[in-house]
């Protein structure tokens, strides 16, 4: 459903540093869905095979969508190879359901959590930041954003650490289908958009590697942009290249900033302070790598 910005009762500027800040925060919250070892067991019950991360990632992060095709997955997740997604999706839901896929991420989150947060998943402190974050989850405008829109229809769970997460999960593909809209307006196509995100240092070429496109098509992108002065011949980015990287991130935190403004600085500010405890505890488990295709830290 969609929401407006009326500039209602809590809504108030929010600053864009903080709004990218709330998503370095919620980021890692919701990431423990595909790296916890107790989501890798909760898919291969399903049958899933985890010896790798790909083929549970793919029906994980697409089961509220519901049983669509690889080319409705490979529109909304942008920026891997069609093939990529094809090769998992295609087979994906011949293993299990996406009802049964959103029974087993939520099981397998719920073990995670406790594992990673122990007594605090029943705090104080996690109860107010998952009020907070389901406040701002449930306002965000979710119009033109296909994954943000599938994942505030999966129905809320009863515990405050599920809450947590799900908004967090809410709130990442809010920004990620606005990042997306802000790659097009760029003219930046899929694997460009990880061409000129690689070319600024963002991460390195073998991460983005990993989202399945081949050399062939690495180096057409990159002598595409090298033609629009975006990609000098070693692959670094000139000016041109950083300027627009930096317009595109700046419009992504625009675009994400709507669910702040409604929450409230205040509110905002609470939530951020709330969520620093539990964002380091997840990152002291070990299970995120240190290097991700996100950028998180280094844009």
């Amino acid at each position: 459903m969609s929401k407006r910005d009326d500039g209602g009762i809590g809504a108030g500027a929010v600053e864009p540093a903080r709004v990218r800040q709330l998503w370095h925060l919620l980021e890692p919250l919701h990431a423990v869905l595909y790296y916890a070892p107790e989501v890798f067991e909760e898919a291969a019950a399903l049958g899933y095979d985890t010896k790798e991360r790909w083929p549970s990632y793919f029906p994980l992060r697409a089961a509220p969508l519901g049983p669509v095709g690889a080319e409705r997955v490979a529109s909304a997740f942008y920026s891997f190879s069609p093939r990529m997604v094809a090769e998992h999706i295609d087979s994906g839901w011949s293993v299990a359901g996406p009802a049964a896929v959103l029974a087993a991420r939520m099981r397998g989150i719920d073990r995670a959590y406790r594992a990673i947060l122990g007594d605090r998943v029943d705090s104080p402190e996690l109860a107010e930041a998952a009020a907070l974050a389901r406040r701002a989850a449930e306002s965000a405008d979710t119009a033109g954003r296909p994954l943000a829109a599938a994942n505030a229809e999966v129905e809320w769970p009863e515990a405050p650490h599920l809450q947590l997460w799900q908004a967090a999960t809410i709130l990442r593909e809010h920004r990620g289908d606005g990042h997306i809209a802000a790659l097009l307006v760029a003219g930046l196509d899929p694997v460009e958009s990880l061409v000129s995100f690689a070319a600024i240092g963002a991460a390195s070429v073998e991460r983005f590697e990993s989202r399945g496109w081949s050399a062939g098509e690495w180096a057409a992108a990159r002598r595409r942009l090298t033609a629009r002065g975006l990609v000098d011949e070693q692959g670094g980015a000139t000016d041109a290249g950083r300027d627009l990287r930096h317009q595109v991130e700046h419009h992504t935190d625009q675009l994400a900033s709507q669910p702040w403004r409604l929450l409230g600085p205040t509110d905002t500010d609470r939530l951020a302070d709330l969520l620093g405890d539990f964002w380091v505890a997840v990152l002291s488990s070990g299970l995120l790598p240190s290097e991700t295709t996100l950028g998180i830290g280094r844009v």
